[in-house]
């Protein structure tokens, strides 16, 4: 049975090795890597079976570069599944444990980068609609955002700042 839990720092070597394969570079396990030292609050969790984890996914804060924005804000990146083991929910059981963990956190909205088709089946809906930008226009056209408290975005809008780390390690 797929368990979804918190990481703990024994997982550290086998999220990095998922990340690295399923993304095949290192950059969004640097990227973790990194978040998980300057990223506060942040919510890392795994996928494990029969003790192995085979997938990871990982919550960091994001701010919105307007006057009076929404507070409790949080960015989805990454969430991977080892290669051997995607096509069988995984993903999608990391993504809904995920969700529910930000609204434990207090977070109300969830900002993601990602396929819109995939995403959508999440709740996950276009953010340019909302007058939400990335600042490009190839990542505007697949930004995405998750209210986890409905309505809390009702006349914001702005850039979407993730953590300088996406851009440190070559993931922003």
């Amino acid at each position: 049975m797929l368990a979804i839990r918190s990481e703990e720092k024994a997982d550290h070597a086998r999220v990095f090795e998922i990340l690295t394969a399923a993304f095949e570079r290192s950059n969004e396990a640097n990227l973790v890597e990194v978040l998980r030292s300057s990223a506060e609050p942040y919510i890392s969790l795994v996928a494990e079976k029969d003790g192995r984890i085979l997938g990871h996914i990982f919550f960091s804060p994001v701010a919105i570069e307007s006057s009076g924005e929404p507070s409790g804000l949080a960015g989805l990146a990454p969430v991977a599944v080892d290669p051997a083991h995607q096509g069988l929910g995984i993903g999608g059981a990391l993504i809904r444990a995920g969700l529910e963990r930000c609204r434990e956190l207090g977070w109300h909205a969830v900002f993601l980068v990602g396929d819109p088709a995939y995403y959508a089946r999440f709740g996950f809906a276009l953010a340019s609609p909302m007058r939400f930008s990335y600042g490009s226009p190839a990542l505007d056209a697949v930004l995405q955002v998750y209210e986890v408290s409905p309505g809390v975005l009702d006349g914001h809008g702005g850039r979407v700042l993730f953590h300088p780390a996406f851009a440190e390690t070559g993931c922003g």
